[in-house]
Formats: structure tokens, C-alpha cells, sequence
């Protein structure tokens, strides 16, 4: 009897679960979770918040970080804002909310509106464990869309959007001074 190689295709026991071990797999969200340790943002981060916001802007935007704080810990109805963590630090964080509803359209979506590490650990991770820690939590809320505003120049956090499955939104921001 000859020797012959047979491929037996793989069965898929839990189709809605991704299989991470499979090598061609697009696994780096997940494994960039495995990485960096993210949990739920606290009332008590506020000064790591207040602390790698200014290292990455260069100002003491606190009065800003205590009324967005204050919005995700007491005013919105689900909490999907995290933090980074190394060595039980906050190493960076991410700020978001779930709206179910505007301008007459009633499916729920998730706005990202502030996104922060702090520079000792860029290029480690963290803003991909962040966002796939928060996108994962998002699917159990069975929220399927998420958007996020940024200035036309920051060409870093548009790469990094983009590379994570961000496109432009069919949307025009229209803007008028108060006098």
C-alpha cells in the first residue's frame, strides 16, 4: 500500500467564534488583548487620564477630563470607556458611548470620542488592544456600527483607524460660530 497525503477540510464546531489559532487567521486584534491588560474606566483614573493626555498634547485639559468622565460614569446608561493597563498603571484609554438613536434613526451606534496612550508605550499595542477590548464589547451589546471625528490633519489616528476596518462616513459636518 502506497503512502498518499490527504487533506481533511477542518470542521467548524463553533462557527461564530473565530478560530485565533489558525495562522492565516486576522488574529492580531485578539492577540494585542492578550498583551495588554484593558478594563473598565474607574472615577479614579482621572489623573492618569489628566496625565497621558497632557505628555501627548501638551496641556492640562483637566476640567475637559472631569466633565467627560462624569458623562461615561454617571450619565450614560452602558459603560463601554477602558483603560490600559502595565504593571498596574494606566498606560493609555479610550473613551466612548452608545447612542441608540439620532436624527430619526433608531439603530444603535457607538461613538468614540477620545483616544489616548501614553508615548512610553506607543507602537506596543495598546491603542489595538484598547479598541478590539471595546469593539468586542460592543458586539455583546449587539451595537454594530462605531464612528469617531478627527481632524482633517491627524494622519496618525486616521492610519490607525483605517488600518483597524474605519472608512469615511457618507456625512457632512456643518459647522456655524455662536456670536
Amino acid at each position: 500500500m502506497q503512502n498518499q497525503d490527504i487533506d481533511v477540510a477542518p470542521q467548524k464546531f463553533d462557527a461564530d467564534i473565530p478560530d485565533y489559532s489558525d495562522p492565516d487567521a486576522d488574529d492580531f486584534a485578539a492577540l494585542s488583548r492578550d498583551k495588554v491588560a484593558v478594563r473598565s474606566m474607574q472615577e479614579s483614573d482621572l489623573a492618569a487620564i489628566v496625565r497621558i493626555d497632557k505628555k501627548l498634547t501638551g496641556k492640562d485639559r483637566s476640567a475637559y477630563y472631569e466633565r467627560k468622565l462624569a458623562e461615561v460614569m454617571k450619565e450614560s446608561g452602558i459603560r463601554v470607556s477602558l483603560i490600559a493597563e502595565a504593571d498596574d498603571m494606566p498606560i493609555g484609554f479610550i473613551m466612548a458611548r452608545v447612542d441608540y438613536g439620532e436624527f430619526g434613526r433608531t439603530e444603535p451606534m457607538a461613538v468614540i470620542d477620545t483616544i489616548g496612550v501614553d508615548p512610553g508605550h506607543g507602537r506596543g499595542g495598546v491603542a489595538s488592544a484598547l479598541l478590539s477590548q471595546l469593539l468586542a464589547n460592543l458586539s455583546i451589546l449587539h451595537v454594530d456600527r462605531v464612528r469617531s471625528t478627527l481632524r482633517w490633519d491627524n494622519f496618525t489616528l486616521m492610519k490607525f483607524l483605517a488600518r483597524n476596518g474605519f472608512q469615511p462616513a457618507q456625512r457632512l459636518v456643518l459647522r456655524k460660530r455662536v456670536e
